[in-house]
C-alpha cells in the first residue's frame, strides 16, 4: 500500500487540498479506480483491438539487453486515448497539483510483455526533461495501470519524498537515461525516503512529481504489464529548446463523459508519434543495441 491514497468512484473526482498537501509532501498521490471499468474497457479497446498505437512502438534496452517497448506521441488527438488525456478529472487534478494551467507534454504506452519485458533504471523524469530545455521541475506524470501491476511483473518502485532532493545527475545507461547511482543509494540508505512498491489494479492512477526517483524491475511473470502514462508541463514552463516534445500548446478540456462517448478508435490525426532517433535521451534497441536479442531482431527484419 502506498502512503497517499484516494479513490475515484462514480466517474468524477473531487480534487482536494489534502491531495495537494500529500503531493507536496510525498511527491505523489495514488487515485484508486481513477478509470472505472467501462472507461478502462474503452481505452483497452483502443490499444488492443487496433494496432494504430502499438504498431508505432519501439524497444529500449536495459542493462541486460532486455526490451522495454513503448509507443509515444506528443499531442493528445481526438481519439479515445486523447479524450482521456484531455478529460476534466485528469487535467484539473494536474492543475491543482502543479498550481496552475498545464499542457500535454506527451503520452506513452509502456509495454512490458510477459517473461520478456525489461526493467527501467532508477531515474527522475526531470532527468530527461531537463535536457529538453524545461527550466523548472513544474511537471508531472499520470501513470495509469492497464493491467495489474505487482512485484512479479515489474511494478513501479519509488523513493517516497525523494522529489525534495532536487535534480540528480543522469547519464546514458544502455538505451536509457539513468540517475547517478551513488546519489540514489545515498538517498535510499539514509532512511529518509522509504522505498515503496507501487502495486496497482487496472484503472488505478499514480500522479507523481517529475523529480520523484523511481524504477521498475523486469517482467519475469507469465502476465503482461501495460501502462498508459501521460505527462503534463505547467504552461509557464515553456521549454527554451525546441525539441521532440511540444512547446506550450493550449489544452482543450473535455468532460469526463467524453471517454465513454467517443467512438474514434483509429484516427490518430495530429498525435505526432515520436521517432526515437529524434530523442537524445534514449537509444532504441534497433538503433544501437549490440545485445544478442537486438542482433537477432535486426537480422530477422533484414537490417
Amino acid at each position: 500500500m502506498t502512503s497517499a491514497e484516494y479513490r475515484c468512484d462514480g466517474g468524477d473526482l473531487a480534487v482536494t487540498n489534502n491531495m495537494k498537501s500529500d503531493f507536496d509532501k510525498h511527491g505523489y498521490i495514488m487515485v484508486r479506480n481513477f478509470l472505472g471499468s467501462k472507461e478502462l474497457l474503452q481505452i483497452k479497446k483502443a490499444l488492443e483491438d487496433h494496432d494504430t498505437i502499438t504498431s508505432k512502438g519501439f524497444g529500449v534496452s536495459d542493462r541486460e539487453g532486455r526490451e522495454c517497448k513503448m509507443s509515444l506521441w506528443c499531442h493528445p488527438g481526438n481519439d479515445v486515448t486523447g479524450m482521456l488525456a484531455r478529460c476534466e478529472k485528469m487535467v484539473t487534478t494536474c492543475e491543482m497539483l502543479l498550481g496552475g494551467e498545464v499542457y500535454h507534454y506527451h503520452t506513452k504506452l509502456m509495454m512490458k510483455n510477459a517473461e520478456t519485458g525489461g526493467c527501467h533504471l532508477w531515474h527522475q523524469d526531470y532527468g530527461y526533461w531537463y535536457k529538453n530545455g524545461c527550466l523548472f521541475p513544474d511537471m508531472l506524470t499520470a501513470f495509469i495501470a492497464i493491467d495489474r501491476c505487482n512485484k512479479e511483473n515489474g511494478c513501479l518502485e519509488i523513493l517516497r519524498g525523494s522529489h525534495k532532493c532536487g535534480r540528480i545527475e543522469h547519464l546514458m545507461v544502455a538505451g536509457q537515461t539513468g540517475a547517478d547511482m551513488d546519489r540514489v543509494n545515498g538517498i535510499r540508505d539514509s532512511g529518509q525516503c522509504p522505498l515503496e512498491m507501487v502495486e496497482m489494479e487496472p484503472g488505478d492512477t499514480l500522479f507523481f512529481h517529475c523529480n520523484l526517483l523511481h524504477t521498475s524491475g523486469p517482467n519475469n511473470s507469465p502476465n503482461r504489464r501495460w501502462a498508459f502514462l501521460t505527462a503534463y508541463n505547467k504552461a509557464t514552463n515553456d521549454p527554451v529548446i525546441v525539441h521532440h516534445h511540444p512547446q506550450y500548446t493550449p489544452l482543450h478540456k473535455v468532460p469526463n463523459s467524453a471517454i465513454l462517448d467517443c467512438t474514434n478508435f483509429t484516427d490518430m490525426t495530429g498525435k505526432d508519434f515520436m521517432d526515437p532517433k529524434n530523442d537524445k535521451t534514449i537509444v532504441s534497441m534497433d538503433e544501437k543495441d549490440d545485445s544478442p536479442q537486438a542482433k537477432k531482431k535486426r537480422s530477422s527484419e533484414g537490417s
